[in-house]
């Protein structure tokens, strides 16, 4: 199986709200025109970007929160990197090559180094994998080290890495995965030096990276700096002379630092400023779909859902959705309506996967489909119930959704609120949720598996649904196994056709990526997984 994502959607997300973690500081900003670069970039300028306070060390072992995040991405570089639309280039690595998608021999450049001068090898690939995927190590991130040979949540662990010579390692996988080279650029398998090891505790303060910047200081809850590193020979070369990621204790704050000029380049936009910001930066607003879907599920144990007209009645159900409305009403256009069971931004999203037509607001065909289904299975006078946790924002849109369901179907529909987080989790897990329920994926990175195979596999570990299909799983199996990325996309797309006749679950919309930037800077773009793309943004 596929490494799982991360879910998404279970607390009060808005894209504003769920990447302000608990950071805490005070405002600041770079003053326009300062200029203190140590490379040969496009421009001068230091970037100030909207952040936060990283939670733990800056170290890709640590790491798995949005402001260290920033900060670990632009310090360190794997042996791939993502473009702004989620495909691979490579970084440090020479190739990435398998005969059976489950064995990988990786070549690394030569003449990388780290900061401190000391060369990138394979070992220290090798020793960092090993090191994370440890459970020992207590790091955050040796979760996504779970599809290797040899890896354990239960004790500690030694993962199939191994070293062939200074710039040749391998690989093993515990089962194929064509897209393994999508893998690497997370930055859990980054490379770490000689110097991390002799002291991990203490490097996570001073990072010594290999990356195109460096860490030039770090002012807690208020201020980190990087700073263009010579010696960097890679691809994403900075165009700027330096960022400033400034720690701020309220978006709002932000905001308006950035419409005033006082602020480069704000990563997400304040719920407050949703209906208004598109006008207000006019071209300098992003507004755009990341790599998060919410869902509703529909588990397997219900009977009314079961057998050709439960499958009837979950379609029906989707086509009394109107998503256009919602996400445009509910949330200013901050969310866009669902296509696939993916997302916009991975390589193989289509919005002409046969079956995926339920996806569009069509009261009469969706009226049409339940009566079939009453007559052919009667289940008498019904509501339908949308569960969620009440201490979250979705009974908005559970109420919205309800609206035209009760109005198209001609059946009760209400919102099945638990009080918390942790009872709703429960009873989803014990099978006693009431009605279908909510759900949501983000991906860890740009694959299209990424959105199947974790969350629709039989058994797999976020397949909260209970849903089992052979035929589903051999063509996840056939795809995985593909020779090449092009013909497992095809294949992720045929699982799709199967997903959209079953209908284990419902796709609603995907999150938006929603920040923008001040005059002060060009070039400016957000990636696939909503972080601004920091090296190339240009500043005088």
């Amino acid at each position: 199986m596929t490494p799982r994502g991360r879910l998404a959607g279970i607390g009060a997300f808005t894209l504003a709200s769920a990447l302000l973690l608990s950071a805490c500081g005070g405002s600041g900003s770079s003053e326009e025109g300062d200029s203190t670069a140590s490379g040969d970039g496009e421009s001068a300028g230091i970037v100030s970007i909207s952040s936060g306070e990283p939670q733990n060390p800056l170290t890709p072992g640590m790491t798995n929160e949005v402001y260290g995040g920033l900060v670990v991405k632009n310090i360190y570089s794997g042996l791939v990197y993502y473009t702004a639309d989620g495909a691979i280039e490579n970084e440090v690595a020479e190739s990435i090559e398998s005969e059976d998608n489950k064995t990988w021999t990786i070549t690394i450049q030569d003449g990388w180094t780290f900061s401190d001068g000391t060369p990138v090898t394979a070992s220290s690939f090798v020793d960092a994998w090993k090191y994370v995927a440890n459970l020992d190590n207590a790091q955050n991130q040796q979760y996504f080290f779970n599809g290797f040979e040899g890896f354990s949540f239960e004790e500690p662990s030694d993962i199939a890495v191994e070293v062939v010579d200074d710039l040749t390692f391998t690989a093993e996988l515990s089962e194929p995965a064509s897209d393994f080279p999508l893998w690497v650029g997370y930055s859990a398998f980054n490379p770490m030096p000689e110097a991390f090891f002799e002291d991990p505790e203490g490097f996570g303060e001073d990072p010594i990276g290999n990356g195109p910047y460096e860490l030039e200081s770090w002012e807690n809850d208020s201020l980190i700096t990087l700073v263009p590193r010579e010696g960097y020979e890679g691809p994403r070369q900075p165009a700027n002379g330096g960022l400033e990621m400034v720690a701020y204790v309220e978006e709002d704050t932000a905001y308006n630092d950035m419409l005033d000029g006082n602020l480069d380049v704000l990563p997400n936009v304040p719920s407050s400023a949703f209906a208004t910001f598109e006008d207000d930066l006019g071209e300098r607003a992003v507004n755009q779909p990341a790599a998060v879907i919410q869902v509703i599920n529909v588990p397997e144990w219900r009977e009314e859902f079961q057998g050709e007209a439960g499958v009837m009645r979950r379609k029906a159900i989707s086509m009394a959705i109107d998503r256009q409305t919602i996400t445009e009403q509910l949330y200013g256009g901050a969310r866009t309506p669902a296509k696939d069971f993916t997302s916009p931004v991975i390589d193989g999203y289509s919005e002409d996967i046969p079956g995926s037509e339920i996806l569009d607001y069509d009261p009469e065909a969706a009226k049409e489909m339940w009566d079939e289904a009453e007559d052919m299975d009667p289940i008498g006078d019904y509501t339908l119930q949308i569960s969620s946790n009440a201490d979250s924002d979705h009974q908005d849109w559970i109420d919205a959704a309800c609206n035209t369901i009760r109005a198209d179907l001609e059946i009760g529909c209400e919102f099945a609120p638990y009080t918390t987080f942790d009872e709703f989790l429960d009873a989803r897990d014990n099978e006693s949720v009431e009605g279908i329920f909510r759900g949501g994926w983000q991906a860890d990175w740009p694959s299209m598996s990424n959105f199947l195979g974790p969350i629709y596999g039989t058994g797999a570990g976020s397949n909260d649904m209970n849903y089992s299909n052979e035929e589903f799983d051999a063509k996840l199996a056939e795809a995985a196994a593909a020779e090449d990325q092009e013909t497992a996309v095809e294949l992720y797309k045929e699982a799709q056709e199967i997903l959209f006749q079953d209908v284990p679950g419902i796709p609603l919309w995907y999150q938006n990526a929603t920040g923008g930037y001040a005059e002060t800077v060009e070039n400016v773009e957000f990636g696939w997984d909503s972080d601004p793309i920091l090296y190339q943004i240009t500043k005088e």
